[in-house]
């Protein structure tokens, strides 16, 4: 089975304020297969957070390759990527990121919309994945009147919307509280038996880590498996300060 997300010898280099190289990733290699769910953990400012860019086309790497289904991004054009992005890749975000003015189902329906989609069938869509995620009832409510583990299901609904074949989420849970954060996992478990989508996860939540297929260690800017994970360990990372 071919990998559906891979990343080769992936390096990433900021310049610093002072004109010196900081290093984030030094040859990052990854495989996610379809419907695999992975987690990576590390330390604050180890780099999760660019890695995801870069997996998600967000930021372009300083070295090395990512390919999606076998199709590498440095082949892509600007408009190219941006598709891509609409159509493959899914995102979620530590914070949920939805138009304020717009309805749950407006805002799941907006990226099909963007890729082309007519509004009826985009609401239509929009409206069975807050279903899907547990928001009957709740479609036609501004993100000021939902919880916010309700506003991060919406924004999982969005990232399903166009059926990626990869769900990248960023500390998905981190601004949860443990009832919310728990319901949130339960669905991010589930998304591979749903709807055959590939999931990476960066998180620093030992409950969320467990669930995964894999769990992968970013330690000095390069992946290394990580067995397991244990609380005290997480908690440490999640309060190491940043480079």
């Amino acid at each position: 089975m071919s990998p559906v997300l891979e990343a080769r010898q992936l390096a990433k280099t900021y310049v610093g304020g002072d004109g010196s190289p900081i290093e984030v990733l030094r040859g990052v290699n990854l495989q996610v297969e379809p419907g695999e769910f992975v987690a990576i953990v590390g330390a604050s400012g180890a780099g999760k957070s660019t890695l995801l860019h870069l997996l998600g086309a967000l930021d372009a790497p300083t070295g090395g390759e990512v390919f999606l289904a076998g199709a590498g991004y440095r082949t892509f054009g600007p408009e190219e990527l941006a598709a891509m992005r609409n159509r493959k890749i899914g995102f979620v975000f530590q914070f949920h990121h939805l138009l304020r003015d717009f309805t749950a189902v407006e805002n799941v329906a907006l990226p099909l919309q963007i890729g082309g989609t007519d509004d009826v069938a985009a609401l239509r869509h929009a409206q069975e994945l807050l279903e899907t995620v547990g928001l009957e009832g709740r479609q036609h409510h501004r993100p000021a009147q939902l919880s916010g583990g309700e506003q991060q299901r919406v924004a999982v609904a969005r990232a399903l919307a166009g059926d990626p074949v990869v769900v990248l989420a960023d500390e998905p849970s981190g601004n949860l509280d443990l009832p919310n954060a728990e319901r949130l996992h339960v669905l991010l478990g589930s998304l591979s038996a749903r709807f055959g989508t590939a999931l990476v996860v960066a998180t620093h939540n030992r409950l969320l880590a467990e669930r995964a297929d894999r769990i992968l260690r970013l330690d000095a800017g390069v992946l290394v498996p990580e067995e397991g994970i244990g609380e005290e360990a997480l908690r440490h990372e999640a309060v190491q300060p940043m480079p």
